[in-house]
């Protein structure tokens, strides 16, 4: 089985669209949260989604979107994208987000989950060592999927040593790809990146391939229309920043 996973579109459909022209070969899609929010095109980008598959985690702006709240924990420039999403938002789009498991979800047996921010809490950023230990000492899980910091990576333990895992490229302006294989007896904690707002300093869309008959994890980083995503933000009357800051992957 070969899963293609992707996790905050942002509402991106640009960076959408050059993902999945770029994916290698897949049987399911896990997505794992925060489709809307920031970006222009909440609407498309759900429809998009939901074509794919049907395996999908709440992420806190799915839910602060669709009226389910949070955003009075948002910066004043994510509030305005989330007030302006939840106006464009149809109907039908924001019942659906608000059915969304908050995870963690079980897609391929109990030993592989998949959440937004941590297995205990949407809205938690697993960014260092020190964050992961909790889920990774604790977890029966071998394998959990992530989201929610825009960067991608991850976090291994096999109890003696703990490991930071960060892909290595060597261009940011064409598509790249990044192995790792899975040690035996290992637990792993892997974010696929954002598709839609990295924020890694590398502008690039960002997913990965998890084939579990190989033990595979396949980073990806492919590059994407950012003039138009940006002229759509700045079009629909969000915030400048929302738009320039998507160049930058920050």
């Amino acid at each position: 089985m070969r899963a293609l996973i992707l996790s905050d579109i942002h509402a991106n459909l640009e960076a959408l669209e050059a993902v999945l022209a770029a994916s290698p070969a897949y049987d399911v899609v896990w997505n794992l949260g925060d489709l809307v929010g920031y970006g222009a095109n909440p609407n498309e980008v759900i429809d998009a989604s939901r074509r794919l598959g049907t395996v999908f985690v709440r992420g806190n702006h799915d839910r602060a979107c669709s009226g389910l709240g949070g955003i009075d924990e948002f910066n004043p420039i994510a509030q305005r994208a989330a007030r302006w999403t939840e106006c464009v938002l149809s109907s039908e789009h924001r019942d659906w987000l608000r059915g969304l498991a908050t995870g963690p979800i079980h897609p391929d047996g109990p030993y592989v989950s998949c959440v937004h921010g941590s297995p205990v809490d949407e809205d938690e950023y697993i960014v260092t060592v020190r964050d992961a230990w909790p889920t990774l000492h604790d977890t029966g899980t071998r394998l959990t999927f992530f989201g929610h910091t825009h960067i991608q990576g991850g976090f291994a333990t096999n109890d003696d040593e703990w490991f930071k895992l960060m892909p290595e490229y060597r261009s940011n302006h064409q598509a790249e790809e990044f192995e790792l294989r899975l040690r035996d007896g290992a637990r792993y904690l892997i974010n696929p990146g954002s598709v839609g707002q990295p924020r890694d300093g590398d502008w690039r869309a960002a997913f990965l391939l998890y084939d579990d008959a190989q033990r595979l994890i396949t980073w990806y980083r492919v590059p994407y229309n950012v003039r138009g995503a940006q002229n759509r933000i700045v079009a629909a009357g969000l915030p400048d920043r929302l738009a320039w800051r998507l160049r930058d992957g920050r």
